[in-house]
């Protein structure tokens, strides 16, 4: 009796062990490893989102936009800009076609099956290929918004160069093992261009912000 119960308490006394040391190595691995794992997962996801949206941009606008069709340019008499009016009709209908094909890409990311081995969450460049496969599901969270966005950039002493953008923003959701976070994209892609000339100055001085002092007598 007394070799039996000896044989029960053992038994007993290692599977405690062994549960505690399960439970310790769960929470170190929820302290230490989940957090790499999940900002792992972001930038995969974010590298695979933006991809989605760049093969949108480029399957919706297969013919190169030109600068004349988005923003129309009056000039006066003596060939000074007076006017500029942007075409809205065709820029809404830019930004409703990207929106949908955008849409319709991170949904067929959300149906195929993204791995990453585990060895990269160790921060090990000998290990980064090895591992068991951590599965990363990418989920679309929210519509996608188009818009446009214009920059005037300085292009010569009577030049400037005026680019169009299209700004494309999409939140998606990453869920990997017993984690999951919500990840913000915006993409901004240069569509069309072009250089205004307007009247050459009299006098022309471009003196950089940090060397002001040293022109001062």
């Amino acid at each position: 009796m007394s070799r039996g119960r000896n044989k029960k308490k053992r038994t007993f006394i290692i599977i405690v062990t062994l549960l505690v040391f399960l439970t310790y190595g769960f929470i170190i691995v929820d302290r230490n490893l989940k957090p790499t794992v999940l900002a792992i997962s972001e930038v995969k996801a974010r590298v695979i989102a933006t991809q989605a949206i760049n093969d949108a941009v480029k399957a919706k606008l297969k013919d190169e936009v030109k600068y004349k069709d988005l923003i129309f340019v009056k000039y006066d008499s003596e060939g000074k800009v007076t006017m500029m009016q942007a075409n809205t009709v065709l820029m809404n209908s830019i930004a409703s076609d990207v929106a949908l094909e955008v849409q319709n890409n991170i949904m067929q990311i959300a149906t195929k099956e993204i791995k990453v081995p585990l060895g990269n969450a160790l921060k090990s460049q000998l290990l980064a290929q090895w591992g068991p496969k951590i599965k990363i599901k990418i989920v679309p969270k929210g519509t996608v918004t188009v818009d446009f966005a214009t920059e005037f950039e300085e292009s010569g002493i009577n030049q400037t160069r005026h680019k169009i953008y299209l700004v494309v923003v999409t939140d998606v959701k990453v869920i990997v093992p017993l984690a999951s976070d919500t990840v913000r994209i915006a993409t901004n892609i240069p569509i069309a261009e072009t250089v205004i000339v307007g009247d050459v100055p009299d006098n022309y001085i471009r003196v950089p912000e940090d060397e002001f002092m040293n022109i001062i007598d």
